[in-house]
């Protein structure tokens, strides 16, 4: 099963420990899923570890630690454009779907709700879930 996660729900990761996005990075690191990141999400994920508001909370380690492993993972290099019509309703989330097409993944989990990916439900053959309704279906007892 090939799985993205939205970059929202690898800095929850970091930040609520036992958590359904920690529960999921961890069942990940255990092999119990192939996770698809791409450059793209990684350079995101280092410039939003800058803001301030996360600085605060989640020493720079942490952060360099998961990118470490997430280089473990499948990464895209090169992101596929959208087909015409196609694009999420925030446009910095096209990356996402460009990663679900660009590796044919299973599920995509987000946390973002305000972002209508949740919405949408599926793309392509994915599934689009939150973070807790991916660890009932997809790790029960994680």
């Amino acid at each position: 099963m090939r799985v993205v996660l939205d970059t929202n729900v690898l800095i929850a990761a970091l930040i609520f420990q036992y958590g359904p996005p920690d529960t999921i990075y961890r069942a990940w690191r255990a092999g119990r899923f192939e996770l698809v990141t791409s450059h793209l999400q990684l350079d995101e994920l280092r410039r939003i570890s800058r803001y301030p508001k996360l600085k605060a909370i989640l020493p720079n380690h942490r952060i360099g630690m998961m990118i470490n492993h997430l280089n473990r993972a499948i990464v895209l290099d090169h992101l596929p454009p959208l087909p015409n019509g196609v694009e999420a309703d925030d446009p910095d989330d096209n990356f996402l779907l460009s990663m679900i097409l660009a590796s044919d993944a299973d599920f995509l989990v987000t946390g973002d709700r305000r972002a209508g990916l949740l919405r949408r439900g599926s793309f392509q053959r994915a599934r689009i879930l939150p973070p807790a309704g991916f660890c009932d279906e997809a790790i029960p007892g994680g």
